[in-house]
């Protein structure tokens, strides 16, 4: 891939360089490197993708691949040459990769071919330190050097082997493989070395730290392991909460954690009425409005539901309220081990909320409280290992409690701590089914295009698996027939079949969400729990924000695909 400064002349060329790579066989021009690779395909990245002729490759040998290229018209005809295969293209380059790493995905191999090149050196050490940063454990980072005069008309910077070495060696990466090669295109006066690297360590990242919070850090409360929890449920389910992202700091709304925290609490003060600390002491954040939430439950609450003024006033004061004590209590005592430093920034605003009739509540509405920093690395981590991190996390605070309740009932703790929008939940999406199919309208099955009118059942299907990503947005539920959704079970749906489905999700939600007073809903829903474009989300970006949420699904909780009915996979 090449910096955006140097992009035009392969945009401009299009033609020429798509023709020139694609002559080019991927088995020979790497050949080198390729015994390297793992028996079992895993997720590459293919960092300035070209024409996509190794992207391509690596699919058809079973992995899946994400191939970045900024070059506009270039990257166009790749679209094109590799449709149908396991390839998500994305306009990106280095050093930054910004929108690779908002998905927080780790990558098994990563392949930089004929791109080191065009990064300039004072951008290069920082290059590498995020190449390797989206390696997986045990992952392959291959980059090629080229040697050679630079062509009229575009933009190169002398390479060199020892520089990488270097880079390597503060990254404690290992060298595995050095080769040279002649230019397979016959420019005497070109040469190329490729550089094999792998990481050797466990990946754990910033887990150790996450761990030392959870486990060892001193606790004179839950509230710790409540800003924990909160913060990795927000990784994990609302990426779109992302309000900017640098190398070193995720910033999310403040009062997207102080809705988090009260929905983990309200159960277990108003419900359960479970102690939240030792002695008799109430918690700082329960007040008037606290109290008023035991009318609704947790699930009613979310991000993107619309609520009568009375009730979001009173849920707004308790965001407010959670957020004070989340300000001065956990994110202040949170420190990193040995140091009085805090691990979280909280920059609080004051909140004052317009009259209106209703409230909804919305990415823009939780931005008013102030916004909430994250260190890069602890976001990414919990948002990759979320469904092991989250157990740790209750099963300390169901200890906790229980220093607290001498006579505790584990189970009753146990329920207590369930996280409330877990209820799987279908019916808002069933009955506008049934109404449709009763207008005589046509409803067609999102995986088999069957027209639900001539099905004696149907059923409403989470695109993304129930029991490994609790989600009920309405973009997540798809009309399908009932062999469809027994078929499909809790198997995510494969690259090619969320491909081949496009047309029918968008009518779907078209029809649906789009032309009706669902919009909003749908909208905001999209805006939390996919990674999209800051600008208001289409159908299209919002479709691609599916698209990138499943990579990310599959990549972090290895879940099996599911190819459709009377389908075989197959590796072609």
């Amino acid at each position: 891939m090449k910096n955006k400064n140097h992009v035009d002349p392969y945009s401009n060329n299009a033609d020429f360089f798509f023709d020139q790579y694609n002559s080019l066989s991927f088995e020979k021009l790497h050949g080198c490197w390729l015994e390297q690779l793992s028996n079992r395909p895993g997720f590459a990245l293919d960092v300035g993708a070209g024409s996509g002729r190794d992207a391509l490759a690596l699919a058809r040998r079973g992995w899946e691949v994400v191939a970045v290229e900024p070059a506009v018209e270039l990257r166009r005809k790749a679209e094109q040459f590799t449709s149908g295969k396991s390839v998500h293209w994305f306009d990106d380059f280095l050093p930054d990769l910004n929108r690779v790493r908002r998905l927080t995905l780790r990558f098994d191999l990563i392949l930089v071919s004929a791109v080191w090149m065009h990064v300039p050196p004072n951008q290069r050490e920082r290059a590498f330190r995020i190449l390797t940063e989206l390696l997986a454990p045990k992952g392959l980072l291959i980059i090629t050097l080229r040697h050679g005069p630079i062509p009229a008309g575009r933009t190169f910077f002398k390479t060199d082997r020892g520089e990488l070495e270097e880079f390597a060696r503060k990254r404690a990466l290992s060298i595995i493989q050095v080769s040279k090669e002649i230019d397979q295109l016959g420019r005497s006066n070109i040469s190329w070395e490729t550089l094999v690297f792998r990481l050797p360590d466990d990946g754990t990242g910033s887990l150790p730290l996450l761990r030392h919070i959870i486990v060892n850090d001193d606790k004179s409360s839950t509230y710790k392991l409540g800003l924990l929890r909160t913060i990795t449920r927000i990784a994990d389910s609302a990426p779109g909460m992302v309000l900017s992202r640098t190398d070193d700091w995720v910033e999310i709304p403040l009062g997207i954690v102080g809705l988090y925290w009260i929905k983990l609490y309200q159960p277990l003060i108003l419900r359960y009425k479970l102690r939240q600390l030792p002695g008799v002491a109430n918690c700082s954040f329960v007040k008037e409005s606290f109290y008023h939430l035991s009318k609704v439950s947790p699930f009613d609450i979310r991000v993107g539901q619309s609520m009568e003024s009375e009730l979001g006033k009173i849920v707004l004061q308790s965001i407010q309220d959670a957020c004070n004590t989340i300000r001065k209590m956990p994110a202040y005592y949170i420190t990193f081990p040995g140091t009085k430093r805090p691990v979280f920034d909280v920059y609080p605003k004051s909140y004052r909320k317009k009259h209106s009739s209703i409230v909804v509540i919305s990415r823009q509405e939780l931005a008013k409280f102030g916004t909430f920093r994250v260190p890069t690395m602890i976001w990414d981590c919990c948002s990759r290992y979320a469904c092991w991190i989250e157990p740790a996390i209750i099963n300390e605070w169901s200890e906790l409690i229980q220093s607290y309740e001498n006579n505790a009932d584990i189970v009753k703790i146990r329920l207590a701590l369930q996280w409330e929008e877990g209820r799987r939940d279908t019916h808002q999406v069933r009955k506008l089914i049934s109404s449709y199919i009763q207008k005589g309208y046509g409803v067609h099955c999102i995986w088999s295009n069957r027209d639900l009118r001539y099905s004696q059942t149907y059923e409403v299907d989470h695109c993304f698996p129930w029991s490994r990503w609790n989600n009920n947005d309405l973009w997540n539920l798809m009309p399908a027939t009932k062999k469809a959704n027994s078929c499909k079970g809790e198997k995510l749906p494969s690259a090619t079949l969320l491909e081949s489905s496009h047309n029918r999700i968008l009518k779907w939600w078209d029809d649906a969400y789009f032309r009706t007073d669902k919009k909003e809903q749908f909208i905001i829903e999209a805006e939390t729990a996919l990674p999209l474009p800051s600008t208001r989300p289409s159908l299209s970006t919002i479709f691609e924000g599916i698209s990138q949420q499943r990579l990310r699904i599959k990549m972090n909780q290895q879940l099996a695909e599911w190819h459709g009915l009377n389908c075989n996979p197959r590796i072609s």
